[in-house]
């Protein structure tokens, strides 16, 4: 008989992302170590790594088994691709309402998109933010 299914969790990797700020060569480096901060101090179940050359942010907590291709456990992933900016991709972002205009894009897959280029524009975007991943947060199947 097959074992049941059970919720899984995900480990966070810190020293990961810390040591690829510390070799990242891009003139907004110091944007994204703020947009780290924030989106960490977001929820305590933020965690990290690096996921497709960059950055990524995730749910570490518990979450029933699914497709892994599905990426479901993933909120952000960033892009620092440009010069002029560093891009947050939101994991399906269609799953927050934003009424501040943050989020950019209409993508079939359900990515949005949000552009950062100072660290005035990271403060300026904060609160929508945050507002935003507590809302993809709140959609996980717990």
């Amino acid at each position: 008989m097959a074992k049941p299914a059970t919720p899984t969790t995900k480990p966070s990797e810190p020293a990961q992302v810390e040591a690829y700020l510390q070799a990242l060569q891009h003139p907004l480096a110091e944007v994204l170590a703020a947009l780290r901060q924030v989106i960490l101090k977001t929820d305590p179940t933020i965690g990290e790594e690096i996921k497709w050359n960059a950055p990524t942010f995730f749910y570490v907590g518990e979450m029933p088994p699914t497709d892994p291709k599905e990426f479901r456990r993933i909120l952000i992933v960033s892009n620092v691709y440009k010069q002029d900016s560093i891009r947050l991709v939101f994991w399906g972002g269609d799953r927050a309402t934003d009424p501040t205009g943050l989020l950019s894009g209409d993508y079939p897959d359900g990515r949005r998109l949000a552009s950062f280029t100072s660290l005035a524009d990271v403060k300026a975007k904060q609160k929508a933010l945050q507002s935003v991943v507590r809302q993809m947060l709140a959609t996980l199947e717990k």
